[in-house]
């Protein structure tokens, strides 16, 4: 619906989402819009515009809810593309913020996320949405692959080396349903020669829809850093990236992580 056209299907159900359940009533304001969702400035206008005029919260809920499905009927079987950027903006922004394009990914997964990251800092705030997704969804099945890492002139044990992170990623992850956590062995490796880095930053949801970046899951990534990436609406493309993934689960190049 033209209304609405510049706000994302998954943005249009989180506010309909709020105001069924009494989050957001009347008088529709521009602040309580926006602390439930970041919906671009002519939207949020629209919406104040027509609560003011009588529209109900219920019926603004309804018409919301049509705006998202005739949005998301407009991109099936298409390829759909978006700039996602944090840091200073030009004169003339065309793109979204990177925390919240992250955000709305997870509220909106049906039956699978995955995640891959190099650092992961601050994780009890990045994955907060994450964790109420799958404690909405208790089916969701998560995949993490995160770098654990080994020092230059560290020599302890794999096993320690990954206790240690195991243990410092779960005082991040303070929820009672844990993800699966998977790492690249050569990561770890006790020859430098042989050492790598898990650098690949992304995140995939349902298989449809694809966010690449530069971001790391650290507040500074998502919120303060000049960082660029591109979320794809693509089967094709999110079927490529789950298929190497899932083929180094399968080949046993990356392992799970002990505790997750």
């Amino acid at each position: 619906m033209a209304l609405f056209g510049t706000a994302s299907a998954s943005t249009l159900r989180m506010v309909a989402g709020a105001l069924r359940a009494g989050h957001l009533g009347v008088p529709l304001t521009r602040f309580a819009i926006e602390r439930v969702a970041s919906c671009p400035p002519e939207v949020v206008t629209t919406m104040v515009a027509l609560a003011g005029e009588g529209m109900a919260p219920a019926h603004l809920a309804l018409l919301l809810d049509e705006a998202a499905a005739a949005a998301e009927a407009a991109m099936n079987g298409q390829t759909f593309t978006e700039l996602v950027w944090t840091g200073p903006e030009g004169t003339a922004s065309h793109s979204r913020d990177t925390a919240v394009v992250v955000e709305e990914l997870f509220a909106r997964a049906e039956r699978s996320v995955l995640v891959s990251s190099f650092v992961v800092r601050g994780g009890a705030t990045v994955f907060k949405p994450l964790a109420a997704r799958m404690a909405e969804r208790p089916e969701l099945h998560v995949r993490l692959f995160l770098h654990v890492g080994r020092e230059w002139k560290d020599t302890r044990d794999e096993s320690e080396l990954l206790r240690e992170f195991a243990a410092a990623f779960a005082s991040q992850w303070k929820w009672p349903q844990r993800p699966e956590v998977f790492y690249d062995p050569r990561t770890v490796a006790a020859d430098p020669a042989a050492r790598a880095a898990w650098h690949a930053k992304c995140v995939l949801v349902d298989d449809e829809l694809a966010f690449v970046t530069s971001a790391n899951f650290t507040e500074w990534a998502q919120q303060r850093n000049v960082e660029a990436g591109v979320l794809v609406r693509s089967r094709h493309l999110a079927g490529q990236l789950r298929g190497q993934f899932e083929g180094l689960v399968q080949t046993k190049q990356v392992r799970r992580l002990p505790g997750f």
